[in-house]
């Protein structure tokens, strides 16, 4: 079993890090920074206001970004029996969305936090407050990735299905963005308690959404 979910984490990964038509993990990477690159522009050179709410554009940048390789997550496999392939060899619809969820976080959740580290230059963020924004990132962005992939798999099939994830994921990531960003007022250390609690219930959840939602995408 060990073996099976090795060759799916690795095919994965190389799949959605590497690249192909949706430009792999830089896509997401670029548009992140770019978010943090004009936001000056648009609010102005008030410093103090840019650390003030530099948090906050972070977080919307780092979940907008997480929606950028939905397409890609769930349904081209569907239409390519890769899942009738894998039901053969007795992996379960189950297994292949925990690894699915999996490797979309490694693909965009370490190089966020890692992208974070410029864009807290760009938007005067303290030190300090780059700690907590890191912490909630890394806290966050599993429950973003687990969110992504059963939402891709629930719209799978659907016309428009692309379009139709990325509306779905942005109401449903509210509570860990407004958990995230809150993380940064005061007793943030609550908001990044919830922030983590929230990212376990969706983790929980998504292995078995995912897994009969696919089932019915191939019924």
């Amino acid at each position: 079993m060990s073996g099976r979910f090795s060759a799916l984490l690795r095919r994965d990964v190389a799949r959605l890090l590497l690249g192909g038509r949706g430009g792999g993990a830089l896509l997401p990477i670029l548009f992140f920074l770019s978010v943090a690159m004009l936001y000056p522009f648009a609010v102005g050179p008030d410093a103090r206001l840019l650390a003030r709410t530099g948090g906050g554009v972070i977080w919307v940048a780092a979940m907008l970004a997480a929606i950028l390789p939905l397409d890609r997550l769930v349904e081209p496999d569907i239409e390519q029996g890769m899942f009738d392939q894998w039901a053969l060899r007795g992996i379960s619809e189950e297994m292949v969305i925990t690894v699915r969820v999996l490797a979309h976080w490694l693909s965009f959740g370490p190089p966020l936090m890692l992208a974070a580290l410029p864009a807290s230059a760009l938007l005067g963020i303290d030190a300090e407050t780059l700690r907590i924004v890191e912490i909630g990132l890394l806290a966050g962005t599993p429950g973003l990735a687990a969110l992504g992939v059963t939402v891709a798999a629930l719209t799978a099939g659907l016309r428009g299905g692309a379009a139709l994830s990325g509306l779905l994921v942005i109401p449903m990531a509210v509570p860990l963005l407004i958990f995230g960003a809150g993380s940064l007022s005061l007793g943030g250390e609550s908001g990044l308690a919830l922030t983590a609690a929230a990212s376990l219930v969706l983790l929980a959840i998504a292995p078995f959404a995912g897994g009969a939602a696919v089932r019915a995408a191939r019924g």
